[in-house]
């Protein structure tokens, strides 16, 4: 999601600060990595199980942006800055949130630690699962003009790579007695597999594009998805928890800056309804290739969840659930001039800073463009029983093949 608006020189050009000529050389590097042999397409799994029946999945593997990264982009490219982070760690933790984002809370529900991101070196342990995903990622690659308008260079293919060169030195360091701080071969086969990707491609179409050009792309980018959703099944996996998208024409930052400009195409929540109508198209075809993968792929189980009707409902029933206006947002100052979350500029020579409001909690929006820890805390709550999910599968159950 970082990569909405212009405004969002993000997190500050200043901080991003990698020369094109030096992410090519880091882009080329991982480009260039040696894929490891590919497993057969059939493998037998024995899931284990707990006292109560429900899965014991040994890792995750996650693959997505900026809502799940734990850690990757900040990491690669610049560290988030506090407040990022301060409600739930006291610091910033590399999570474009005040807290947790969904994935930490799915770790939680499975037992599991928080997962660590494979770009993060620094303290690291991936004996439970890594995480791929990166702040600003895409299911397609991007080209010069998603870069210099922050979208990640790490898309879900160069994510598939990474993971497919983790394997296969993880597997070689084994077999050669390194154990430490890493999984255990078998578990790969046994792990939960994650997914959720795909609103930064509907954003960088947004940006570059017409509505009708963006649409009509959908068809590649949920190809390019399940592509890989089958590379993933060659090397192995199993269980898949795939997220569709978000109501992308809900996120304040976009929104706000619409409705003032163009009053007619926003909803009577604020929404930009052409965004969440493309948003619901993508979904749409999304569900279909998981339709087909599940008949192509018999023994996987695949399990969609319809995260844009569980962020609907938050949204739309905001003060319900004891949030405020569900497009104001906590940290980060708009109006005349545009300060992001805990960035400071001068303005007539006085510093402004992008500073956290009072309480976080009583909003669903942190910084104008992702969930706040207690938006997310919902949101996995209502996702995590399998209330939002095809088939209606609780997240501890996710082993099991619907009958």
């Amino acid at each position: 999601m970082v990569g909405t608006r212009e405004a969002q020189l993000n997190m500050g050009k200043q901080n991003f600060g990698l020369a094109r000529g030096i992410v090519t050389v880091v882009i080329g590097v991982v480009v260039a990595i040696a894929f490891s042999v590919l497993m057969p397409g059939k493998t037998e799994n024995s899931w284990t199980f707990g006292d109560s029946g429900v899965c014991r999945f040994p890792a995750i593997y996650n693959f997505g942006d900026s809502n799940s990264d734990t850690g990757g982009r900040s990491a690669t490219f610049y560290r988030l800055p506090s407040p990022y982070g301060n409600s739930f760690f006291g610091k910033s933790s590399g999570r474009f949130s005040d807290g947790k984002v969904v994935i930490d809370f799915i770790a939680e529900k499975l037992g599991l630690p928080f997962v660590s991101a494979y770009l993060d070196s620094i303290g690291s342990d991936y004996r439970h699962g890594a995480n791929f995903a990166t702040g600003g990622s895409t299911i397609q690659p991007i080209d010069g003009r998603g870069f210099d308008a922050r979208f990640s260079p790490i898309s879900l293919d160069v994510q598939l790579m990474q993971f497919q060169q983790f394997k296969a030195r993880t597997n070689e360091l084994f077999s050669n007695g390194v154990k430490s701080h890493l999984p255990l071969p078998g578990d790969f086969s046994e792990a939960l597999y994650t997914l959720d990707i795909g609103q930064n491609d509907l954003h960088s179409g947004f940006k570059f594009m017409t509505e009708e050009q963006v649409q009509a792309s959908i068809p590649n980018i949920t190809h390019r998805f399940a592509s890989v959703v089958e590379k993933l099944y060659q090397e192995g996996a199993r269980a898949f928890w795939i997220h569709n998208t978000g109501p992308i024409g809900c996120i304040p930052l976009t929104a706000r800056h619409i409705s003032a400009m163009q009053p007619d195409k926003v909803d009577e929540l604020g929404c930009v309804k052409s965004h969440n109508e493309i948003a619901q198209e993508f979904n749409r075809q999304l569900k279909e290739r998981v339709s087909d993968l599940r008949a192509k792929l018999t023994d996987a189980d695949l399990t969609y969840v319809d995260m844009y009707s569980a962020k609907f409902v938050l949204i739309s029933e905001a003060k319900q659930h004891g949030f405020t206006d569900p497009l104001s947002y906590c940290c980060g100052r708009d109006g005349d001039y545009f300060v992001p979350c805990g960035m400071k500029i001068a303005v007539d020579g006085v510093e402004v800073s992008g500073d956290s409001c009072s309480d976080p909690s009583q909003h669903i929006s942190w910084d104008g463009i992702h969930y706040s820890h207690a938006a997310n805390l919902w949101i996995a709550n209502k996702i995590l029983d399998g209330s939002f999910s095809d088939p209606p599968t609780a997240i501890t159950e996710a082993c099991r093949k619907a009958l």
